[in-house]
């Protein structure tokens, strides 16, 4: 498999389940309006939520990350390998170089974060910084890199903005029909009977099967990511191995949250999965051994 063929394979199956994504909130307030007979107006709620969300989100989402994270600007001198790597591969990527921080943390990890090139933080931990050599370093860096030149942060601020679309949507709809118009419909009429009991059903569904879509939007960035990141440091090797080493490191990221678990190159809190496959739809990063497999195909 060629690092070209893994990066068009990433990319095209985002968009297919974007798109999905995309389709799935609509009729989701479609249907949840007409259960409740307030017809499409719910999908311009829908819209307008969006709009507010996405504004906050594309303007602050990198200070509010880093705030939670309680990152530090990085200092040349104390970091200077992770300054001249992000300086090198930014030049390569044909990207400004981003603004560095430094979580004070022996656990191995590191995030992107931005709405676009112009505006990136990379944030990497200083146990990440001391425990990796400069080759495994750089693809690391250059995984990081490889979310702000694909996007890949603003995408998925506009997932997380679908998930809570939908999460607030059904929130609202059992709102009203317990205390509001939903309880006044006439409910002799056998198709809106119907539609109420497919909206109720719905309103407990979709915020779970929205989270599992977005869950699966990430994972497919994460491999995206490594694969841009091998086309960027023509090495996979060096990536594969510090996915290694990463793997091998059992610390919990005391800074991570589950609002930010899913922008680290690992799992933050590696915690042991239960319930194989099942788990495995809730995981915010594909499993190790398969991205370094992949790695070691290019």
């Amino acid at each position: 498999m060629s690092i070209h063929s893994q990066i068009q394979g990433n990319v095209a199956k985002t968009y297919l389940i974007m798109s999905f994504f995309v389709v799935f909130v609509v009729l989701v307030a479609y249907v949840l309006g007409v259960a409740l007979g307030y017809g499409t107006e719910w999908m311009w709620i829908a819209v307008l939520f969006s709009v507010v969300s996405s504004f906050a989100s594309y303007y602050w989402g990198d200070k509010m990350v880093l705030a939670m994270s309680g990152a530090k600007p990085a200092n040349r001198k104390q970091h200077f390998d992770f300054f001249t790597v992000a300086e090198n591969l930014a030049i390569a990527a044909g990207i400004p170089k981003p603004q560095l921080y430094v979580i004070d943390d022996t656990a191995m990890n590191a995030f992107a974060t931005g709405r676009d090139p112009a505006h990136a933080v990379v944030c990497a931990t200083t146990g990440i910084l001391t425990k990796l050599e400069r080759r495994e370093l750089e693809g690391v860096i250059a995984h990081e890199l490889s979310h702000i030149k694909n996007f890949d942060t603003r995408l998925m601020a506009v997932v997380a903005i679908l998930v809570g679309t939908v999460v607030f949507l059904a929130d609202m709809f059992m709102r009203n029909l317990w205390w509001g118009r939903g309880r006044e419909r006439d409910e002799n009429r056998g198709s809106g009977q119907i539609m109420l009991v497919v909206g109720i059903a719905l309103a407990i569904i979709t915020p779970i099967l929205a989270t599992v879509i977005q869950l699966a939007i990430s994972r497919r960035r994460e491999f995206l990511a490594d694969a841009s990141a091998a086309d960027l440091t023509r090495y996979p090797e060096g990536l594969a191995r510090a996915l290694e080493k990463l793997s091998r490191d059992k610390e919990v990221l005391e800074a991570a949250t589950n609002a930010t678990a899913h922008l680290y190159i690992t799992n933050p809190f590696k915690g042991k999965q239960f319930a194989a496959w099942f788990s495995g739809l809730f995981d915010t990063h594909p499993p190790i051994q398969e991205r370094i497999q992949l790695l070691r195909s290019m």
